[in-house]
């Protein structure tokens, strides 16, 4: 007569099958992963993935560079003052039907961001002037080859945000929501050209590093419905990943062992075979034996 015996089948099948073991505790696991990614999901407020850049990351690229001086530029070597005016003038006739080419194919946009400029001077001496340099975009994770030209310059009183003065094609920049506009200032600041380098220069003569800080603000952000969706998915997931599990156990719970099914018959035979042995231990006498009596 047979028993249900899960504890034993479920020992044996751990003992005897580790590649299914190790699949079953793999489905288990990303099952709960997904309901406590599910669970998180419901309760903070997540990025969008869809958005593929935004102006966090174009900082945090920019950030990774110095810009370094030449140690041998000359006075004359300095910019033309900051356009704070001109950058006006340029967003009111980029509106009107006289705008040049240029400014329909590119963007010039004066904008108040999270970044610091550190140097080895106090950072008095960076009021009097700017940065002004070029980079390539794919230098900020951009993408192509196109020029971008920025200028930084430096608000008075604040050391945590900077001015900045970016020219590039429209389709590069990010269209997440963009940082605040920056004050315009009645001041000409005259920008020193310098160099990007990854590594700060030995044979330059000042080089400023750059030290981005996250905003979330400028983060998009999924909106509450698409948080459901997503959240509902991956419940969905998670109770199809269940019931397979449940399916495994009870199927492993079921099965008795094949190992251990041929020795259990062994027994068996064995126990209905060793009567027999003894009733041949008392063989019956030949009729020689008797006439011998």
């Amino acid at each position: 007569m047979g028993f249900w015996q899960p504890v034993t089948n479920l020992r044996d099948y751990v003992s005897q099958n580790p590649p299914g073991t190790t699949f079953f505790l793999c489905l288990l696991t990303l099952a709960v992963s997904f309901i406590c990614l599910s669970s998180y999901s419901y309760t903070h407020t997540l990025p969008n993935p869809d958005i593929a850049k935004d102006w966090n990351q174009l900082l945090s690229s920019l950030s990774r560079f110095h810009l370094c001086q030449k140690a041998n530029m000359s006075t004359d070597e300095l910019l033309s003052p900051v356009p704070a005016a001109l950058m006006e003038e340029e967003m009111d006739t980029g509106s009107s039907l006289h705008s040049t080419k240029s400014l329909l194919l590119d963007s010039h946009l004066l904008l108040k961001v999270p970044l610091t400029v550190t140097t080895s001077s106090s950072r008095d001496s960076l009021k009097s002037f700017g940065l002004h340099t070029t980079l390539i975009s794919s230098q900020l994770g951009l993408g192509g080859n196109d020029s971008v030209t920025m200028t930084l310059h430096f608000l008075t009183g604040n050391v945590t945000y900077t001015c900045l003065t970016i020219s590039a094609p429209t389709h590069l920049l990010p269209q997440s929501i963009q940082p605040p506009e920056c004050p315009a200032s009645d001041e000409n600041i005259s920008p020193v050209h310098v160099e990007v380098s990854e590594q700060q220069s030995s044979g330059s003569h000042a080089c400023y590093s750059l030290h981005a800080q996250h905003d979330p603000t400028l983060t998009v952000m999924l909106t509450q419905e698409e948080q459901y969706v997503a959240v509902r998915h991956l419940l969905e997931v998670s109770v199809c990943l269940l019931g397979v599990c449940l399916m495994l156990f009870v199927t492993i719970s079921l099965t008795p062992s094949l190992m251990r099914r041929p020795h259990d018959e062994g027994l068996t035979l064995q126990s209905e075979t060793e009567p027999l042995n003894d009733l041949n231990m008392f063989h019956p006498l030949h009729p020689e034996e008797i006439s011998g009596w």
